[in-house]
């Protein structure tokens, strides 16, 4: 089977057919070139590759605690430089490092072909327990376990009680159906009052539809089945279809820009429906609208419901050709679960962890800029609740910067319809993927 053969288009690089071969091995004992490490004067000298900065801070503790192992933290760029610097290294034959640092949806990507080691066999499965079950979820495939959870996106929905208010509304909508009604009275405030913006968000998107029940992806090894048919995809997308259509949505503001930090300083943006996450970095973006945010669980689909979904997140995975793979793990388990997690749950990390997540340090705190809300309460709830059983096919890093591509003129332009743009997309993973040596229909 030819698999992974093509050059990195569009930022994902693809290794080469040899990697699959590697598959086999995958489980087998680790290779560590120190054990679990050396010795003070002949330490093993770790390097990790990570864009979260809060894993240097477990370092220290973990140097003292291990003093025969040596930690390197390494930028490697963005994720997808990271992810083609990686397999450069893999082909290469030289350089790889010995922890890396991926989205949930490029673990497959580097699983499956056999460029990620088990790490059951090295005592991770016996961490099952202090890790929320989709997050666990994204770091499993068959019966291995490929990397360990370091953070988490639960999706939530932050809203501005103010807003909402002036709009005549005094609690956050509990269902899509009232968040619909919630829209409209937020639009009749003016021509810049919107509930929400959505540029080509694809990770809200995937989120709804997660949330819904749709499941258009299928993976089992190298087979992928994608389509977005189902019931649940169907109910998530003509929702926000509607949404788009009667102008209730701001297609003209994108997130992470100037305008999106005016316009939720301001108020006239009243909600982002997105990751956990932001709750650390919405004060900086919108310090004037101190006090008016909340956080509340996603609207249901259904009344009395309590289903959640993710809006990003990350792990750490140990390359199957990394040379310490022992004293690799052990620092691994120390800043994903180990006395390592505090320090960086204390800068700011969110992470999956039940230690922490339902701890009352974690839940009784409260929050100014949330209007001294216990905002711990309910990520902790939304991180519990996010469904299981969620799927990204092996090469979704493609796919996501495809999607873009395709759903650009529908935002744009109003060019066809979500349903289109998602058809379309399928057609293209399903061509593509076969194309690099997958099954996929």
């Amino acid at each position: 089977m030819r698999l992974f053969t093509k050059a990195w288009t569009a930022g994902v690089a693809l290794a080469t057919a040899g990697a699959l071969a590697a598959c086999s091995g995958a489980g087998g004992a680790p290779s560590s070139a120190g054990g679990g490490g050396g010795t003070a004067d002949d330490p093993v000298k770790l390097t990790v590759w990570s864009w979260d900065g809060t894993v240097e801070l477990a370092v220290p503790g973990f140097e003292k605690a291990n003093p025969g192992i040596e930690v390197e933290v390494v930028n490697a760029g963005s994720s997808s430089d990271e992810y083609q610097a990686l397999d450069n290294a893999i082909q290469a034959g030289s350089g790889v490092p010995d922890l890396v640092m991926f989205e949930y949806f490029a673990v497959p990507y580097f699983a499956i072909p056999g460029k990620l080691a088990d790490l059951g066999p090295l005592g991770a499965t016996e961490l099952e327990a202090d890790y929320v079950p989709s997050a666990w979820n994204n770091v499993t495939i068959d019966d291995g376990v490929y990397a360990l959870p370091s953070d988490y996106g639960p999706a939530v929905m932050f809203w501005n009680e103010a807003t909402f208010a002036k709009a005549g509304i005094k609690e956050a909508p509990a269902t899509w159906d009232e968040y619909y009604e919630a829209a409209k009275k937020i639009r009749a405030l003016g021509d810049d009052y919107y509930i929400t913006q959505d540029t080509n968000d694809l990770f809200f998107l995937l989120s709804l539809i997660w949330q819904a029940g749709g499941r258009p992806f299928e993976v089992d090894g190298t087979t992928v089945h994608i389509d977005f048919s189902d019931d649940g995809t169907q109910k998530a997308v003509a929702f926000w279809q509607r949404m788009l259509d009667e102008d209730l949505v701001n297609t003209k503001i994108s997130a992470w820009s100037d305008d999106w930090n005016r316009a939720l300083n301001d108020g006239t943006l009243a909600s982002q429906n997105m990751g956990g996450w932001l709750t650390s970095t919405l004060p900086e973006r919108a310090p004037d609208a101190k006090g008016d945010f909340r956080v509340s669980l996603m609207p249901q689909w259904e009344e009395g419901e309590k289903v959640g979904a993710e809006n990003g997140g990350s792990a750490f995975g140990i390359p199957e050709a990394a040379a310490n793979k022992e004293a690799a793990f052990t620092f691994l388990e120390y800043f994903t679960h180990g006395e390592g997690l505090q320090p960086r749950v204390d800068a700011g990390a969110f992470v999956p962890n039940t230690s922490v997540l339902d701890s009352p340090e974690f839940q009784d705190v409260r929050n100014p800029y949330f209007g001294d809300q216990k905002t711990g309460e309910v990520l902790a709830e939304a991180s519990n609740i996010a469904a299981v059983g969620w799927q990204y096919p092996p090469f979704f890093e493609w796919a996501r910067s495809t999607y873009a591509d395709i759903a650009t003129p529908f935002y744009t332009s109003g060019e066809g319809s979500l349903a289109e743009v998602l058809q379309t997309w399928q057609e293209r993973s399903i061509e593509y993927g076969n194309e690099q040596g997958f099954t996929v229909d």
